[in-house]
């Protein structure tokens, strides 16, 4: 029976489970946690704003194209990314459901390997972190025979 991977993850918190075929229910393989993400963003930053030089005497702020809180999150999506891809090249999985807040699913998804990508079979756009095995496999009845 092929075993199915199920990342339930938000910005800040990720769980990893395996299912083993219908009727299986999850087991949860381990997980990951991202604090930098939950922060304040001024407290992930080491200094204010830079400035630059703007037209004539005046001067402007620089203003960061990503927020502090959307780069740790953006990390943490590349680390989880890597994850997966490390199970893949080592056949752990054989398919993949991805469950994530909605914001946070995106960024998952761009950090996904092209190898990756054509293993999942489902996704989830909810934060099922607080959720326990008994009440995930609930939860996830109807994208999938857990």
């Amino acid at each position: 029976m092929a075993t199915t991977w199920i990342l339930v993850a938000n910005s800040g918190l990720a769980k990893l489970y395996a299912n083993h075929g219908v009727n299986k229910g999850v087991a949860l393989l381990s997980q990951h946690q991202h604090p930098e993400s939950r922060g304040k963003g001024i407290d992930l930053v080491s200094d204010r704003p830079g400035s630059n030089q703007g037209h004539g005497n005046e001067h402007g702020s620089f203003v960061p194209a990503v927020s502090p809180k959307e780069n740790a999150a953006d990390h943490f999506a590349l680390e989880l990314g890597r994850l997966l891809e490390d199970g893949r090249v080592k056949n752990h999985y054989e398919r993949l459901i991805l469950v994530a807040s909605t914001p946070f699913i995106g960024r998952l998804k761009a950090h996904l390997s092209d190898g990756v990508r054509k293993l999942v079979t489902g996704s989830v756009d909810k934060d099922y972190t607080a959720a326990n095995e008994h009440e995930l496999v609930d939860l996830l009845a109807g994208c999938a025979y857990l």
